[in-house]
C-alpha cells in the first residue's frame, strides 16, 4: 500500500514513473470520446472514495473521469455528509471506508486530518489538497511544462504572489526534480521556511526577490494563483489585494522572463486581478493544458499507490 500525500514524501524516481506513464496514458487516449474507456481498465472492480471537504471543479471532475476510464467506480462523498471529524473521528472514518473501498482521495483544510487519514486507512491515501499543500497540481504542472519545453531539470520557476499552498508544492517538487524556484510577493506572505529549507538542502537555489520585474529575469516558467479566498472577508480580501497588486502578472512582466518563458495559473483564476486575460489567453499560457493534464497525472498516481 502506498499513500501520495506530499511530493517530497515521493522518492524522485517514483515521481517520474508516474510522470511517465501519465504521459503515456495520455498518448494512447489521443482521439477518443471523453467517456470511452482505457484499453487495459487497471481499476475494474475498484471502488474509490472521493472525499471533498472543499468545493472543487478540477479536482473533482478529473478524478472521476479518471477512475471511470480506468475501468473503476466512484462514491463522491462530502465532510458533511460524512460527520468527518464530528460525529465520528477522523481514524474511526478511516477504518470503516478501508472496508468499503480500494482507494481513498480526500481535499479537505487541515493537515492533520489527511495525515489521520493515511495513518489509520488501509488502503491508499491521496492528498487532493489540504491549506498546507497540493501535489496533484504540481505533477500536472511538470507534466505540463515538460510537454512543452522538455526537461524542468535545472530550470528557473517564478511564483509571483502569495506563498500558498501550491507554491509550497512547487517548492517540493524543486527539491525532487531539481528546478531553482524564485519567490516574489509581499514579505507577509512567503511561504514557510520549512519548505524553503527543504529545497536549498536538496541543493536547489530558491531567492526572495521583492521587484517582480528582477524575479522573472531569465525565468523559464512563471506561475500565479488566485489572492483571495472564497472564505475570506471583505477586509481581508480589500487588505491582500492591497499587498498584491504589484505582482499581478500582465504582459509587461512577461516581457521581462525568457521569451519562451510560459505562463501557468491552477485555476480558478480572477482574471485582471492576480493576471490578465492577455497574458491567460496569450501564445505564453499554457492554462489549459496545464487543467487537462490534471487528469493524466491523477490517473497515474492512482495507478502508482495501487500497483496497477
Amino acid at each position: 500500500m502506498t499513500d501520495f500525500l506530499d511530493i517530497h514524501k515521493t522518492d524522485p524516481a517514483d515521481l517520474r514513473q508516474i510522470l511517465e506513464q501519465a504521459s503515456a496514458m495520455k498518448t494512447a487516449r489521443a482521439g477518443r470520446l471523453r467517456g470511452a474507456p482505457d484499453d487495459d481498465q487497471p481499476l475494474k472492480d475498484r471502488m474509490v472514495a472521493l472525499i471533498f471537504e472543499k468545493p472543487s471543479t478540477r479536482t473533482r471532475v478529473s478524478f472521476d473521469v479518471g477512475v471511470r476510464q480506468m475501468g473503476g467506480q466512484t462514491m463522491l462523498l462530502s465532510g458533511a455528509e460524512m460527520q468527518l471529524g464530528h460525529g465520528e473521528t477522523i481514524a474511526d472514518t478511516a477504518r470503516v471506508l478501508s472496508r468499503y473501498v480500494d482507494l481513498i482521495m480526500i481535499r479537505t483544510f487541515d493537515e492533520s486530518v489527511l495525515l489521520e487519514m493515511a495513518e489509520y486507512s488501509d488502503v491508499p491515501v491521496i492528498n487532493g489538497l489540504t491549506d498546507r499543500t497540493h501535489p496533484c497540481q504540481i505533477m500536472a504542472d511538470v507534466l505540463t511544462f515538460e510537454e512543452h519545453r522538455g526537461p524542468i531539470d535545472g530550470k528557473k520557476v517564478v511564483w509571483s504572489g502569495d506563498g500558498n499552498n501550491v507554491c509550497a508544492s512547487f517548492l517540493h517538487a524543486a527539491a525532487q526534480f531539481g528546478f531553482d524556484l524564485t519567490f516574489t510577493g509581499p514579505s507577509q506572505l512567503d511561504p514557510e521556511d520549512e519548505f524553503v529549507g527543504l529545497a536549498r538542502r536538496a541543493g536547489r537555489t530558491i531567492t526572495i526577490e521583492r521587484d517582480p520585474y528582477k524575479a522573472v529575469q531569465d525565468a523559464d516558467l512563471i506561475v500565479a494563483d488566485t489572492w483571495v479566498s472564497m472564505h475570506d472577508s471583505q477586509s481581508t480580501k480589500e487588505r491582500r489585494h492591497n499587498m498584491l497588486r504589484p505582482y499581478q502578472v500582465n504582459e509587461d512582466l512577461m516581457a521581462h522572463a525568457k521569451p519562451d518563458a510560459l505562463f501557468m495559473h491552477c485555476l480558478p483564476a480572477h482574471r485582471e486581478e492576480e493576471v490578465t486575460s492577455a497574458v491567460m489567453d496569450g501564445p505564453q499560457s499554457v492554462i489549459w493544458d496545464e487543467a487537462e493534464n490534471r487528469l493524466h497525472a491523477q490517473k497515474a498516481i492512482m495507478r502508482w499507490c495501487l500497483g496497477v
